[in-house]
């Protein structure tokens, strides 16, 4: 009697055991879609905020005059960063690209001052881009506002079909968790599929029947995610001492906010997993369990 208990038991664990670890590796997986996309919002905040845009400055333009424009730009909300480009410099970039020095072809040199400014990532859109520009040249000491609008157009659609993509490769996944997750906990509840049957015979509602099976398996979805973000963080450690520049595209908050979701979708992927799972066997006849 006690070796068949011990069976019994161990049976018991190594299923718990086994839809843990299945629960866990969809959760992975779930989880590292959800970094993606943390990633791919970082990648893009990234990209328009390296975008730069020349602040061309008159050419009678003093250098007390360019500390107020330069300190007037960057208390602006909209601009992230800006550096001064003297003339001279200006004029070395221009041998650099033209190979040969302009004020030696035309007797002057055709650099102006600018200031080179970077915007922040919600402002750099063709929308927000009209307003910014018509601002900045309602300064006095502001000549132009020079900018490839063709560039940051094709950088938005870009960045808009990758961030389209990602979230219909998401949800996908999503669905295809679930599925998961749902046939692994129907297996598990399938075994007791004639003590739920049992249970309505003797009277029991369908609510107090639910109730330990949805409880049950949320705890497992709690353990499960716990396991999956350990996973995860794993994985992320590795790869920030491998690139260093991991971590600045993958913050604190995101790592939190990733590690709250996963374990909330392994709560609740699990209790509605259940939910259904019992429903399907509380719907049966007594004659379909024996075919099932």
């Amino acid at each position: 009697m006690t070796k068949k208990y011990r069976v019994n038991k161990a049976r018991f664990f190594n299923a718990k055991l086994t839809s843990i670890i299945s629960i866990t590796l969809v959760l992975v997986l779930l989880g590292l879609t959800i970094l993606t996309l943390f990633a791919g919002k970082r990648l893009s905040e990234f990209v328009k905020e390296n975008v730069s845009f020349s602040v061309m400055l008159d050419y009678d333009v003093t250098d007390a005059q360019i500390a107020e424009t330069k300190k007037r730009l960057d208390n602006m909300p909209f601009v992230k960063s800006s550096r001064f480009i003297s003339k001279e410099e200006a004029k070395e970039l221009l041998i650099k690209d033209l190979g040969e020095d302009p004020e030696e072809l035309l007797g002057y040199n055709p650099a102006q001052d600018c200031i080179e400014i970077f915007l922040k990532s919600e402002y750099a859109n063709t929308d927000s881009l009209a307003k910014v520009s018509k601002i900045i040249k309602a300064e006095s000491t502001i000549d132009d506002l020079l900018y490839q609008q063709e560039a940051i157009d094709l950088i938005n659609n870009n960045l808009s079909k990758v961030t389209a993509l990602l979230l219909i490769l998401s949800a996908v996944l999503l669905f295809i968790s679930f599925t998961l997750i749902r046939n692994t906990i129907r297996l598990s509840i399938y075994a007791k599929r004639f003590l739920i049957h049992t249970m309505k015979l003797v009277g029991a509602v369908d609510g107090f029947i639910r109730k330990p099976f949805i409880k049950d398996h949320m705890i497992m979805g709690f353990f499960a995610g716990l396991l999956a973000d350990g996973i995860i963080f794993g994985i992320l450690s590795y790869f920030g001492t491998e690139y260093a520049d991991l971590k600045t595209i993958i913050t604190t908050n995101d790592m939190m906010l990733l590690f709250g979701a996963v374990l909330v979708l392994g709560l609740v992927i699990t209790g509605l997993a259940a939910f259904f799972s019992v429903n399907h066997y509380l719907k049966m006849d007594t004659d379909s369990l024996y075919y099932v």
